[in-house]
């Protein structure tokens, strides 16, 4: 592999907008108040910075509703500041990667509220519509992933249109070559604006199948994984033919011809299909389709060294010339220190957790909090704000409980996010873990984060090089990472207790890494002794 682009091996910050810094007073991040913090994101060491969406919406789904693609939500400033975003990031050297919603959008979107007036309008095929069955229900059994039918009745036409998420959010019609156009026309406005690349959400749901065929129905055994609750109706079928259609291949050509006339920049798809591993390669493949693509698959409650070297291995033989990229946290799942922490998590957990993402093979979306051991917030009912939440309540609370603000300093009001009450409470857990705490005390979460992505930037091996998992028995998760002539051997104990194991090579330890390290392994000959969530990196 000789292409160093700066994409692969990087580590992306996800930025929540909402809950990283109010710089107005309203209780509600915003891009001044990232602006604000530019300077902490960069001491971080990483290399781009992914803003969750920033665009005028109803909020309905905070944001990932949108209703004009190519403007800024007051809420969050106007279009100057996005700008002045992209320019001071450029400065400190810190790409910027947005989200694009392309799939669906809100529908208070001209376009939609311009289709659903008739059958017969210059945009009448621009979202998906169909006619009632002959006994007035739905044309199929397709169903939202919000909860119930996928179908919402238009009295204006007289047809239902899809929606694969809230009512507010309407399917676009891909099918309609007009449609294409217009979005692609509405991502090159931002790639002239200057940003580095886009994030793509549920990009696997442009198409649907223009049969409208039914789902086939799901065992109760087989509803697991990708995401969704097995209590979520959604888990009950096949998701073969309400997305990730073939269709889907030739319009990411054309978005990654569009890319390409534009130098440097870069694609990264979410995808979430019946088998996302399989769909990742199948985007990612040839040098004319996705650049990266990342799933669910470590973002679920899935958590042994089993189930970790399988999903990778599975992917590495499937994409043989994408690259992927991995997550194991985001604004849509708990947060990871409690949900692979089963309420055992710790501040070991959390630095063990980081460096072990950061050393998979691939790129890396880290998400705000992580860096400083976040967990999960219990939020009651009066505080909801999520609509999966509200839907499924209380079964399912919903994803405020990993979207609330980040902590800054304790000792300000509102941990220093706000001088307004916060749009999500700011727990007292998290305000011990505060950014101000964390900064200067070298056994911190944070100290390891930066430490190890320093480290990290200057290892061919980690950043550029192959990975071959060695079989070790639980808890232990060991691979080599290698690069030209560098040779890498890490090993991890991802549970509380401590391991004694054999070296399955001869290794010497990375003493710049043990040192910034608590719960490092010790060695003695070929013995291995891991404490509790410890881990060990040597040269072989």
């Amino acid at each position: 592999m000789t292409d160093n682009s700066w994409w692969r091996g990087a580590v992306i910050y996800q930025v929540y907008p909402r809950s990283l810094m109010d710089s107005n007073s309203d209780g509600v991040g915003d891009l001044q108040g990232i602006i604000s913090k530019l300077d902490y994101i960069e001491n971080l060491g990483v290399d781009a910075i992914w803003i969750s969406p920033f665009f005028k919406s109803p909020m309905k789904d905070f944001g990932y509703d949108i209703s004009d693609y190519r403007d800024v939500e007051p809420l969050f400033g106007q279009l100057s500041d996005i700008e002045e975003l992209i320019d001071k990031a450029h400065a400190r050297g810190l790409k910027i990667i947005i989200d694009q919603v392309l799939s669906h959008t809100s529908d208070q979107h001209d376009w939609f509220i311009q289709s659903r007036e008739s059958t017969i309008n210059p945009k009448a095929d621009w979202y998906v519509w169909a006619d009632a069955s002959p006994d007035g229900t739905p044309p199929n059994n397709w169903l939202s992933i919000f909860g119930g039918g996928a179908w919402q009745w238009e009295p204006r036409r007289q047809q239902y249109y899809l929606h694969n998420f809230l009512t507010s959010q309407p399917d676009l019609n891909f099918h309609n070559p007009d449609v294409q156009q217009h979005v692609l026309d509405n991502v090159e406005f931002w790639l002239k604006k200057g940003v580095d690349g886009f994030r793509l959400d549920a990009i696997n749901f442009c198409f649907h199948d223009q049969q409208l065929r039914d789902n086939p129905p799901k065992a109760a055994k087989d509803r697991t994984g990708r995401g969704f609750s097995p209590d979520n109706p959604y888990a009950f079928q096949y998701h073969y033919y309400n997305n990730t259609q073939p269709e889907m291949l030739g319009f990411i050509e054309q978005l990654r011809a569009l890319m390409d006339r534009y130098p440097d920049k870069v694609t990264l798809g979410e995808i979430s299909s019946e088998d996302s591993l399989m769909t990742m390669a199948e985007y990612t493949a040839g040098k004319n389709r996705l650049h990266m693509a990342y799933s669910f698959e470590l973002l679920t409650d899935d958590y042994s060294a089993e189930y970790i070297r399988n999903t990778v291995s599975t992917l590495e033989k499937q994409m043989t010339d994408g690259w992927p990229c991995w997550a194991i946290g985001n604004h849509d799942v708990s947060r990871v220190l409690c949900r692979w922490g089963k309420g055992n998590g710790n501040t070991d957990m959390a630095k063990m957790l980081n460096t072990l993402l950061c050393s998979l093979r691939g790129s890396v979306c880290s998400y705000q909090g992580e860096e400083l051991g976040l967990t999960e917030v219990e939020i009651s009912e009066s505080q909801l704000q999520d609509p999966f939440g509200i839907a499924f309540w209380p079964r399912f609370k919903g994803r405020d409980g990993c979207r609330t603000p980040l902590p800054w300093d304790a000792s300000q009001l509102n941990a220093g996010f706000s001088s307004a009450d916060p749009w999500l409470p700011i727990p007292d857990e998290h305000k011990c873990k505060a950014v101000a705490n964390q900064q200067n005390a070298e056994d911190s979460v944070l100290s390891a984060y930066q430490q190890y992505l320093a480290w990290r930037k200057q290892q061919p091996a980690v950043r550029y090089g192959s990975i071959e998992f060695i079989q070790t028995d639980e808890p232990l998760l060991a691979f080599y990472r290698q690069h030209d002539s560098q040779k890498l051997l890490f090993v991890f104990n991802l549970e509380d207790q401590p391991v004694n194991s054999k070296l399955p090579a001869t290794a010497t330890p990375d003493y710049q890494v043990q040192a910034m390290q608590a719960q490092w392994g010790e060695l003695a000959g070929e013995q291995l002794r891991l404490p509790g969530y410890g881990m060990f990196i040597g040269k072989v």
